[in-house]
C-alpha cells in the first residue's frame, strides 16, 4: 500500500498533495531530511528527544534512537548511517541496520546545526558554543575545531565551501579544504537575527531568511557584477483587520534539479512560497491550515514538499 493510500486509509489526509506519517514525535519537529539515494526514507530530529526512520511509502516508521535532550538537527552519511546533535550537546551516529548509535564526541553547548559534505567527507557541526567542528565520517572521530564569532545559528554546505550564520548577523564563508583562515566575512543584508541559510544547488550563492519575514537572495562571488544581482524581499505577512502580522521565515529548501526554494514559517501565516532566484519570481503553491503546528523544518526531494511530519 503506498504512504498516501495508507494515510487515506486511517483518515489522515490533509490536502490533495500531502498526507500525514503515523507514529509521528510527540513534540516540535526540528528538521526533516530524506535520504540521499531515495525519497523513499526521511529522517525527523524532534524535542521529544528522539531522531525517527520513515518509510515514506508504507507510511510506517522503521526505527528510532534517543538523546537525553531535545534534537535540535539530522542528516544522513549514507543511506544507513545517519547523525544527530542538539541541546544535550552531543553527537551520535546511528547504523540503520543494524539499529545501534555511537557518541562521536560533544560540543561545550548544544549542538544547533548538522550537515555532511560530500564533496570532503565531512560531517559540520555548529555549536551555540560559539564553534563549527569537522568530524571524520569514516573512524568517526573530531577531525578539527574553529571558533566562530558568535553563537551558530545556520550553517549550509556549497561544495567544498561552509556558510555559516550566527547571532549579531554575521555570516561567515570558510573552505572546507582550508580551514586555516575565513574566506569572507559578512554581515546580514537583513535588519533582523538570522533564522535560516541555504546554499544554491549551483553553489553560486545562498538564501538567507530571517525573524523579522523577508529573504535574501545572496552570491558568493565578491565582484561588482555578481553582487549587483542579490535582492531581499518580503514574504510570509498577513494582514487581519488593518494589522499587518510578520512572521518568521524558519526554513528554507531547494529543489535539487529545478534551483527553485520553498520558504516555510509560523502555522498563523498560511503560504508555502515557491521561488526561482534568478527571475525574481514568488508564486504562491499551497495555503496550509492555520491549525498547524511551526514549520520548523522544510526538506524537498524531487517534487514532494512536506511541512511537519507529526501527527496532530
Amino acid at each position: 500500500m503506498s504512504g498516501r493510500a495508507a494515510a487515506e486509509k486511517s483518515g489522515a489526509m490533509t490536502g490533495a498533495n500531502e498526507f500525514k506519517l503515523t507514529q509521528g514525535p510527540e513534540d516540535s519537529v526540528s528538521a526533516v531530511k530524506f535520504s540521499p539515494s531515495s525519497a523513499q526514507f526521511l529522517l525527523v530530529s524532534s524535542w521529544d528527544c528522539t531522531v525517527r526512520l520513515y518509510d515514506v511509502s508504507s507510511n510506517s516508521m522503521r526505527m528510532k534512537y534517543q538523546h537525553l535532550a531535545p534534537v535540535l538537527d539530522c542528516a544522513f552519511y549514507d543511506p544507513a548511517h545517519a547523525w544527530s546533535g542538539g541541546l544535550d550537546s552531543q553527537l551520535k551516529t546511528h547504523d540503520l541496520n543494524t539499529d545501534q548509535d555511537t557518541i562521536v564526541g560533544t560540543h561545550d553547548a548544544p549542538i544547533r546545526c548538522v550537515e555532511y559534505c560530500p564533496e570532503v567527507n565531512v560531517m559540520v557541526t555548529g555549536s551555540w558554543d560559539m564553534s563549527v567542528r569537522l568530524w571524520d565520517p569514516r573512524t568517526p572521530c573530531n577531525a578539527g575545531t574553529f571558533t566562530q564569532p558568535e553563537k551558530v545559528y545556520t550553517l549550509s554546505v556549497a561544495g567544498d565551501r561552509l556558510i555559516v550564520g550566527t547571532a549579531g548577523r554575521r555570516v561567515l564563508v570558510w573552505d572546507l579544504r582550508n580551514m586555516g583562515y575565513v574566506q569572507q566575512r559578512r554581515e546580514s543584508s537583513l535588519k533582523y537575527q538570522t533564522r535560516c541559510i541555504r546554499a544554491f544547488p549551483n553553489k553560486q550563492g545562498y538564501v538567507l531568511s530571517s525573524i523579522e519575514g523577508r529573504v535574501a537572495v545572496e552570491y558568493l562571488d565578491p565582484s561588482l557584477e555578481v553582487q549587483k544581482k542579490k535582492y531581499a524581499f518580503k514574504c510570509h505577512r498577513l494582514k487581519e483587520n488593518g494589522i499587518e502580522q510578520v512572521y518568521p521565515v524558519n526554513a528554507i529548501s531547494f529543489h535539487s534539479v529545478h534551483n527553485t526554494f520553498a520558504t516555510g514559517t509560523h502555522p498563523h501565516s498560511p503560504t508555502l512560497l515557491l521561488l526561482l532566484p534568478e527571475l525574481l519570481q514568488c508564486l504562491l503553491i499551497s495555503k496550509h491550515s492555520k491549525t498547524f503546528t511551526e514549520y520548523e523544518n522544510i526538506c524537498i526531494h524531487c517534487m514532494q514538499i512536506m511541512n511537519r511530519c507529526s501527527v496532530q
